[in-house]
């Protein structure tokens, strides 16, 4: 007996969802080997990343939902990687100057030459792995932050 799937695709590649997740594992498997050297997740690397950028361009304590905001990502998991990084020393908890029940976030000194020196081979893998898209690349670019600045996203 067959069963037919009740999709409205007449072929699995005309799906943008399931492109998307199978360019999205591929793009990741690349990001973890180029992080690898790094000994980051690239998850780590994102929130490190995110870390040393808000703290540069804030000149203000940042705070564990600021570096969320920013990365789009969940903010328990963003609490637990940050732990992480900071168990690796990488970044440090400081008393809030103006909230007695939070703490802002820094990275150290380590953790900026080790965002940096990461930073250098995140963006090589892009390059290498959008290369194929040529001048279209600025185009898919806005097209995926339109997909992420949608209303009720």
């Amino acid at each position: 007996m067959r069963h037919r799937l009740r999709t409205e695709f007449g072929h699995a590649d005309e799906s943008p969802g399931l492109l998307l997740w199978q360019v999205t594992n591929r793009w990741q498997a690349a990001q973890r080997a180029a992080l690898a050297p790094f000994d980051l997740t690239h998850v780590q690397f994102v929130l490190l990343a995110s870390l040393t950028w808000l703290a540069d361009a804030a000149g203000a304590p940042v705070m564990q939902r600021d570096i969320a905001a920013h990365a789009a990502t969940d903010p328990m998991m963003t609490s637990q990687v940050l732990r992480t990084l900071e168990r690796k020393g990488l970044v440090e908890r400081h008393d809030h100057p103006h909230d007695r029940r939070a703490k802002s976030l820094l990275p150290t000194e380590t953790g900026v030459a080790l965002a940096d020196r990461a930073i250098v081979a995140v963006e090589a893998c892009d390059r290498e792995f959008f290369g194929p898209l040529g001048e279209r690349a600025a185009r898919f670019a806005e097209a995926l932050r339109g997909l992420r600045d949608r209303e009720g996203s």
